[in-house]
């Protein structure tokens, strides 16, 4: 499965939520709301989730392993970080 598309939604406000995203698979089939969340050391993704009714928090959609995890994570803070340029040489 190829990602085909990222699209970056910046946020404005202060706080730890960076941006939130948008990418498609094999020009197929698209995941919103995935995170760009700022850490204590480093940016992260966040997947999709719903409030349970208990209160806990689960991801509507995940990768199963780590491997795909990390090509997803590595692809969106690439595109993450290639809008904050853009906007950079904007300005």
């Amino acid at each position: 499965m190829d990602i085909t598309d990222i699209r970056v939604r910046r946020m404005t406000a202060e706080g730890k939520m960076k941006a939130v995203v948008s990418v498609t698979f094999d020009d197929a089939i698209v995941i919103h709301d995935i995170k760009v969340i700022e850490g204590q050391d480093k940016l992260f993704i966040a997947m999709p989730s719903r409030k349970t009714p208990d209160g806990v928090f689960k991801d509507i959609a995940h990768p199963i392993n780590a491997e795909m995890r990390e090509s997803l994570q590595s692809a969106i803070l690439s595109k993450y970080e290639e809008s904050l340029a853009m906007q950079d040489d904007a300005e």
